[in-house]
């Protein structure tokens, strides 16, 4: 008698190519998608055809666990070909770690990654301008691009900009070799530009951003030599809500941080000013004043807040919801009185090895804000969550 079972798996092998897609685009367990195509060379060409992401065990860019594919730390130009090939309506891959990746291994993405959404080539250290303008000429649908610690310059940047007009979050942080004329490329012509880290690009002033677009909102310039027209000018977009600029390398002078308080900054909501040791209560006093939406604040080791800037904090600072004072140097007794009478909406505050300040003075201040979180630890990053998608 035969198999009844051996009767059923006719009827599915039966089926259209779209049933068999219908059906795995309906798997809700990630194992049971993954099992699909071991059931056949069709069923895996299927599976392969449905699947959007990719990355390697070398990337320390986790995408999805799903998404892993491979176990070498390393992936060649060939390797990168084959699995391109196989896969060919990937939107999302991820090459971060693959340091020996030649520029040959992007110029297979026009070929075969055209409909790509999101690639990270972080310490991608072989990649050049050369690659970076193979990439661009056949991936101008890009949205998310990240180059963290790559080797590439204003050239490449320049090519990007021509190509690459969707681009909405960029990474550039660690690319030392690139300066304001590269990132001024990128700013005038993605004019959907959402989110961009320039962190520890030392050439950038600032003054890129000239005429940038109001759909940028998030911005993170850690350890930059910016200038205070250079604030100005990413600012005048008037759409930030997001903006570090921690550890001031070179604006020391008063009027580059109060550049954050004039016109632009209406809608900024949070300000990372964490190790910056120079600023003082001028700024303190002109920001408290000219960011009104301001909800989180990181003053973290900022050493020259004094009384004067508390006050002015607490007096101005209507919206304020969380307060970082970590190590600040001079924060007293009576600078955590004024946070405590002023600044009405705040729940959280942060702070540890203020030695200006009392046992007393701190238990005062919990007994009579009650609503306030008095966390003793301090927290490195602010970013909100999924201001950046890399």
């Amino acid at each position: 008698m035969d198999d009844p079972s051996d009767e059923f798996s006719g009827y599915i092998m039966q089926l259209p190519d779209d049933c068999l897609l219908f059906i795995f685009q309906h798997l809700d367990c990630g194992s049971d998608r993954e099992s699909f195509g071991l059931t056949c060379r069709r069923w895996l060409q299927i599976q392969n055809l449905n699947r959007r992401s990719l990355q390697f065990q070398c990337s320390f860019t986790m995408l999805n666990i799903s998404s892993l594919s491979q176990n070498n730390a390393q992936i060649s130009t060939f390797q990168l070909y084959r699995l391109l090939d196989r896969f060919p309506n990937l939107e999302s891959l991820s090459l971060s770690g693959c340091t020996e990746l030649p520029d040959s291994g992007l110029a297979l993405l026009p070929l075969h990654g055209s409909k790509l959404l999101s690639l990270h080539l972080d310490c991608c250290f072989s990649i050049t301008d050369n690659g970076l303008s193979s990439l661009a000429s056949g991936c101008s649908s890009l949205v998310i691009l990240s180059l963290y610690r790559c080797n590439v310059t204003d050239y490449g940047l320049e090519a990007l900009s021509n190509s690459c007009l969707a681009l909405e979050d960029l990474n550039l942080s660690y690319c030392s070799r690139i300066s304001d004329y590269g990132v001024r490329a990128i700013s005038e012509n993605c004019r959907h530009l959402r989110a961009i880290r320039i962190s520890y690009c030392r050439n950038l002033t600032g003054a890129s951003f000239q005429g940038c677009s109001q759909t940028l909102t998030y911005l993170e310039a850690d350890s930059c030599r910016l200038e205070p027209n250079g604030i100005r000018i990413i600012l005048s977009g008037g759409g930030l809500e997001y903006l570090s600029v921690s550890n001031f390398t070179l604006c020391t002078r008063v009027d580059g941080p109060v550049a954050i308080s004039v016109g632009f900054a209406a809608k900024l909501r949070v300000l990372n000013f964490r190790l910056s040791r120079t600023i003082g209560d001028d700024c303190i006093m002109a920001i408290a004043k000219g960011c009104p939406s301001l909800q989180e604040w990181n003053l973290a080791i900022c050493h020259e807040v004094k009384i004067a800037g508390w006050e002015s904090i607490a007096s101005h600072c209507h919206n304020l919801k969380t307060l970082h004072v970590n190590r600040c140097r001079n924060l007293c007794d009576r600078g955590l009185q004024a946070l405590k009478t002023g600044c009405k909406r705040l729940s959280v505050l942060y702070v540890t090895r203020c030695s200006q300040i009392s046992v007393v003075a701190l238990e005062i201040f919990k007994l009579a804000r009650g609503n306030v979180e008095v966390k003793e630890e301090e927290i490195m990053c602010i970013c909100p969550h999924g201001a950046f998608r890399f």
